[in-house]
């Protein structure tokens, strides 16, 4: 049985975190650790559980997707979740494994999942 990946999703808008959610929810080795609206909140996940990978939107209030990536342990895997093509260079530098564009369909989600 493969083993099962702790993720966390971090979205400031409330529905793109519920349709991840309702996404992911389908997939048996995905364990949703916590869904957050901030960076700032998702420093506090990371710090106090396991968490293998992130689907992090980019443009959010505070702290962006990008500099929130640059700062955590770089063996924890991300995945952009984003409206904003122009950012997905700058995805790509950061070592994402991918970068979806919303709206995310479920077969895309798995594609980047699969990676």
């Amino acid at each position: 049985m493969p083993e099962t990946i702790q993720c966390l999703i971090v979205d400031d808008e409330p529905v793109a975190r519920e349709i991840l959610e309702n996404h992911l929810a389908k997939i048996q080795t995905i364990h949703v650790v916590g869904s957050c609206k901030s960076a700032l909140e998702a420093f506090n996940h990371i710090n106090s559980e396991k968490v293998d990978l992130i689907f992090l939107d980019i443009n959010m209030p505070e702290i962006s997707g990008l500099s929130f990536a640059k700062s955590i342990n770089k063996n924890i895997k991300i995945i952009f979740t984003t409206a904003y093509r122009e950012y997905a260079v700058d995805g790509f530098d950061l070592q994402a494994v991918d970068y979806l564009l919303k709206p995310i369909s479920f077969e895309r989600l798995l594609q980047a999942i699969n990676k």
